[in-house]
């Protein structure tokens, strides 16, 4: 193992991933992209991004870890970059806002990463609320929290272990569908529509972003009944939601894998299970099952070994709980 730290030039900063046992070593004043495609963009880009905000830091070395697995659909970049703001913003007081602190991460992401992201990932890895879920409006950048009361069901994440690359244009190629069929109906982005509106522009885009679109449509919809079932303490219609969403995933938006369909499809079998769906990006990454607590170890255990025997590939299985946000551990 490389020593972390080894004697170097001032005006240097170093960050160290002590899990990859990887470093990197920048200039302030000569920041750019890195080529090497991992985790050192989401560094540099907040760097980048705080200077842009024309807030002075001087030289720093910083080493992080984490137990979030990477390419997972889990957010790790978020945590990553958010992490990296906070702590810059501890040592130099630079006095910005949690809110501008999610929107430097944005940033970063748009132009070091090349993922033109929306900011719920940044703003639910900062803000996030103990045993709650947060009901976020991405256009005012304002949240609800509700506390849910799981009862004798838990959250279970289960990893197909296949990684995807957002950066692969995929994201970035739905987004701008989404966005040119705004443009046609006149609104700016489609939480503005319903489902009628789009029956009139049916004819001027391919069958295949038309049905990219109604799922953003018909999914907004989900969110709210969502919100609902858990102020209502309703896990049932919560759970039927959730099996919902990630049909629409599947055919309509196109952006899960066989193994994570495979993993819906295994939960679907058991009824105590109440709903599963892909989470983050797509094509590859985890599902998140909601499942009693008496039966869970027993569907790890069988989906693990029925998705060995489809793929022959391991996958990982999480129990989690909804935490705080980002914040000083003490």
């Amino acid at each position: 193992m490389q020593q972390p730290f080894k004697k170097i030039e001032a005006n240097y900063s170093t960050a160290y991933a002590l899990d990859m046992d990887s470093k990197i070593e920048f200039q302030l004043d000569n920041l750019k992209p890195s080529s090497l495609g991992s985790w050192e963009n989401y560094v540099l880009g907040v760097v980048a991004e705080i200077q842009n905000k024309n807030k002075v830091i001087a030289n720093f070395n910083i080493v992080f870890t984490g137990n979030i697995p990477g390419g997972a659909g889990m957010s790790s970049s978020a945590a990553l970059e958010n992490s990296v703001v906070f702590g810059l913003n501890e040592i130099f007081n630079l006095g910005l806002t949690k809110l501008e602190m999610i929107l430097i991460s944005q940033k970063a992401e748009h132009n070091y990463v090349g993922v033109k992201c929306g900011i719920m990932d940044q703003f639910a890895s900062m803000f996030g609320v103990k045993n709650n879920a947060l009901l976020l409006d991405c256009r005012t950048v304002e949240s609800k929290s509700y506390e849910i009361d799981f009862k004798d069901h838990q959250l279970m994440l289960i990893n197909t272990n296949v990684k995807h690359s957002l950066s692969d244009s995929a994201y970035n190629d739905r987004r701008s569908a989404c966005e040119s069929i705004a443009d046609l109906l006149g609104i700016k982005a489609l939480r503005d529509a319903i489902e009628n509106d789009l029956e009139g522009i049916k004819d001027e885009v391919t069958p295949e972003n038309y049905q990219k679109a109604l799922y953003v449509v018909q999914e907004n919809q989900r969110v709210l009944k969502a919100a609902k079932a858990i102020e209502e303490n309703d896990l049932e219609a919560l759970g039927a939601l959730i099996y919902k969403s990630h049909n629409g995933l599947q055919h309509q938006y196109k952006v899960s894998c066989e193994e994570l369909d495979f993993l819906v499809d295994q939960a679907k079998l058991n009824t105590h299970v109440l709903g599963a769906r892909m989470m983050g990006g797509g094509f590859g990454g985890c599902t998140i099952n909601l499942v009693g607590k008496d039966e869970a170890k027993t569907f790890a255990e069988t989906a693990y070994k029925a998705c060995k025997n489809k793929f022959n590939k391991d996958c990982s299985v999480y129990f989690i709980e909804l935490s705080e946000g980002t914040h000083i551990v003490k």
